[in-house]
């Protein structure tokens, strides 16, 4: 038995050739333990804090979280209901249905109770994002 061999100017033009859902499949975030889940407030997207904290929120970077405790906590909320695993949004019914099929591959809350506070609404509004 053989095994072919790739260089890595191969491997890197298949890389490129990936479809686009393949590559957001790849890149999609799953919470990384079950108990400490949050949800983004905007998005619903369900992380740990942890991951919020290093990585973000995948659809919403505008509101960075990374690296910064108090944001995360002002960003996102242990109150919400339901969680619903989206493997490809443009395609899935539940996503349409719960208003995520614009977003990246991930596992999103059905409901999300509370609302961004005022002053990070005041500055979305006055960067230009809609929240």
């Amino acid at each position: 038995m053989s095994y072919a061999r790739y260089d890595d100017d191969e491997q890197s033009e298949e890389e490129e050739d990936a479809p686009q859902g393949v590559t957001d499949l790849a890149n999609a975030s799953a919470p990384a333990a079950l108990k400490g889940l949050r949800a983004c407030k905007r998005c619903g997207i369900i992380k740990t804090l942890e991951q919020f904290m290093n990585d973000g929120c995948e659809n919403c970077p505008f509101l960075e979280m990374n690296d910064t405790t108090d944001r995360a906590n002002m960003c996102t909320t242990a109150f919400f209901e339901g969680q619903c695993a989206v493997m490809d949004p443009r395609e899935s019914w539940a996503a349409k249905w719960l208003r995520v099929d614009a977003y990246l591959p991930g596992v999103y809350a059905i409901s999300v109770t509370g609302q961004l506070d005022r002053p990070i609404e005041e500055e979305l509004e006055s960067r230009g994002f809609r929240w």
